[in-house]
């Protein structure tokens, strides 16, 4: 795993100056939560990602430009054009908020997302994070390490999933008045997979509070994962001893499979995965099996084919 140099990337082009400009503005509408006071960043440039840099999770590849991030979106609630998120999103009312973390735990907790966040010190990371259409992103995220998080519930030791259930309000989110997917929106990971340190409950990407349209105000983050398995502005997560059917697999069984680990030689029905494009670059590059975090996750899968467990 290559760490992040400081040399390697101007804060200029990692975090345009008008969003720093307005990260006091940002951060005075969450006075009080923990996420204010816990947020790595002040309002001078680049010093949140020059502590990003320290970490041992991180990509040295340039992030993708806010703008991108926030603007090109999968978030079917909120329709299937990569734009319907950025300009349907905003209906979404993000506190109050409650999480109910139950199943197969000892201690149960339903919270205010404020409550949840204070219940684990918060950490920042860069992520690349690759989707099955083919494209893929670099994301400096903020957020709780899921295992840190279920620590805190004890899971018992029938437990073997966990459930990540999505809001679905079809008020607000027009998606979910179609039939495109089963309501409301659920992913799922084994156990040992939730319990990986590089899995993230993500808060916030590029220092800002997350943005509706990236799943705020919490979202399952998974880098070596397709991006689909990111569940979004997640209601429940559920402890289970069953694998979970989720909504892709319920969806198209054939397509979307319950690992969904990038894999450059197991090609979606429909176009390959061997390749992927940066977005925001014009050359195509060779997609990397686990999409490069090998070294940390390939143990999870020994002996497993991932052909067939696809």
């Amino acid at each position: 795993m290559l760490i992040q140099r400081p040399a390697d990337i101007p804060p200029s082009e990692i975090t345009p100056r008008a969003l720093f400009e307005k990260r006091r503005e940002l951060l005075k509408g969450i006075a009080g939560t923990a996420l204010a006071v816990a947020l790595p960043f002040s309002a001078q440039a680049g010093e949140g990602l020059n502590y990003a840099r320290s970490s041992p999770f991180n990509t040295a590849e340039k992030p993708t430009p806010y703008q991108d991030v926030t603007h090109y979106n999968n978030f079917y609630e909120f329709g299937t054009d990569k734009s319907d998120p950025a300009e349907q999103a905003q209906a979404l009312k993000t506190r109050p908020w409650q999480i109910a973390i139950e199943g197969l735990v000892k201690r149960p907790k339903t919270l205010a997302i404020d409550d949840l966040i204070r219940l684990v010190p918060l950490e920042e990371r860069i992520y690349r994070m690759r989707c099955v259409e083919g494209w893929s992103m670099v994301i400096p995220w903020i957020g709780l390490p899921l295992a840190a998080l279920l620590k805190q519930v004890e899971p018992l030791g029938s437990a073997k999933y966990v459930e990540f259930v999505s809001a679905a309000d079809p008020k607000i989110m027009p998606g979910v008045r179609s039939s495109v997917l089963d309501w409301p929106y659920l992913e799922g990971l084994r156990l040992d997979e939730a319990m990986q340190p590089l899995t993230l409950l993500a808060a916030s990407l590029y220092g800002e509070v997350l943005p509706k349209q990236n799943g705020a105000p919490l979202r399952l983050v998974v880098p070596w994962k397709y991006g689909f398995k990111g569940a979004k502005s997640i209601v429940k997560i559920r402890l289970t001893d069953r694998q979970p059917q989720t909504a892709w697999m319920k969806a198209a069984p054939n397509e979307y499979g319950f690992y969904s680990n990038v894999n450059p030689a197991v090609d979606h029905p429909r176009w390959s995965q061997a390749t992927e494009r940066r977005i925001g670059e014009f050359f195509k590059r060779k997609t990397l099996l686990f999409n490069g975090y090998g070294d940390q996750v390939a143990k999870l899968y020994a002996g497993m084919d991932l052909k067939k467990y696809f």
